[in-house]
């Protein structure tokens, strides 16, 4: 039933991460074996749960990650988002099922009260504003790797909307990219930084090809050649199993956006220490 978080906490307590207060609260009171989170602003469809308990007990999986797909997309801002958690959702296929990079997403997940408090929950995490998701499974994957797995399936995936405004999607980038530097994981890392100095990359030799021109233009194309070749196929992979090709429309877009904000975010992630979420001043 649901439980009003206030009843629990002292007035005035210092707490940086409401929502992993509120979970943990939660699952104090919870009786259920499997602890299953999303927000509230998702969809799902009636198999949703079944699926989960189904992948729990046949395949004795007790950290569940499951796809997470925008909707209802307005304009071509909103198709960019889609296209670039579809990307993320297949980075954190691929990664779980090679067992090489634990990565994750709140709106859709699922593990068993015993391994939370196996691993102590929150414990050492609860100083940060977000990383419910990714740095709990991170915790989890450093003692029990084997119980970690991707459910892939489509009539799985939670559906929410993309983010109205680019104030708005800025703020969830930077809420997002503030954690990488606490991932315990170093692979994660890595491939963040590999990502961000590419997309960079691209943008420095443009500036450079439009003010220098000469080999600068040469290696300008050369990088957004290679970038964008290899981002079509992989993400029309995945607009296709998510059942979406329509989305590749935006691709060429939304290469332009993707280039300017992982550079954008990724500076500002190293820079900004605190920012507003919902109202409150996080870090």
């Amino acid at each position: 039933k649901p439980l009003r978080l206030a009843r629990f906490i002292k007035k005035n307590a210092p707490i940086n991460s409401f929502k992993k207060k509120a979970i943990e609260t939660a699952i104090a009171q919870a009786s259920g074996q499997l602890i299953v989170t999303t927000d509230a602003d998702c969809e799902v469809s009636p198999e949703w749960l079944l699926l989960l308990v189904s992948f729990f007990e046949i395949k004795k999986i007790h950290f569940i990650a499951a796809p997470v797909s925008f909707y209802k997309e307005k304009n071509i801002f909103e198709k960019f988002q889609s296209l670039d958690l579809m990307g993320m959702m297949g980075a954190t296929g691929a990664g779980l099922q090679l067992g090489w990079m634990h990565s994750c997403n709140g709106a859709n997940l699922a593990y068993s009260k015993a391994l939370f408090d196996e691993i102590n929950g929150f414990e050492n995490i609860n100083h940060l504003a977000s990383g419910d998701d990714i740095l709990l499974m991170q915790k989890t994957a450093a003692r029990f790797p084997e119980k970690i797995g991707f459910l892939k399936n489509k009539k799985a995936t939670v559906f929410t909307r993309a983010k109205p405004t680019i104030g708005s999607f800025i703020a969830q980038r930077l809420r997002w990219a503030t954690k990488s530097g606490q991932y315990p994981e170093r692979k994660t890392t890595l491939l963040l930084a590999v990502v961000f100095f590419i997309c960079q990359a691209v943008l420095l030799s443009l500036l450079a090809a439009l003010f220098m021109g000469g080999r600068w233009g040469v290696l300008f194309l050369a990088l957004f050649s290679i970038k964008s070749i290899s981002d079509y196929f992989f993400l029309r992979e995945m607009a296709t199993w998510f059942g979406r090709p329509g989305l590749m429309s935006a691709f060429w877009p939304s290469q332009w956006l993707h280039l300017l904000y992982i550079t954008l975010i990724g500076w500002m992630g190293n820079i900004v220490k605190k920012y507003k979420w919902k109202g409150r001043n996080v870090r």
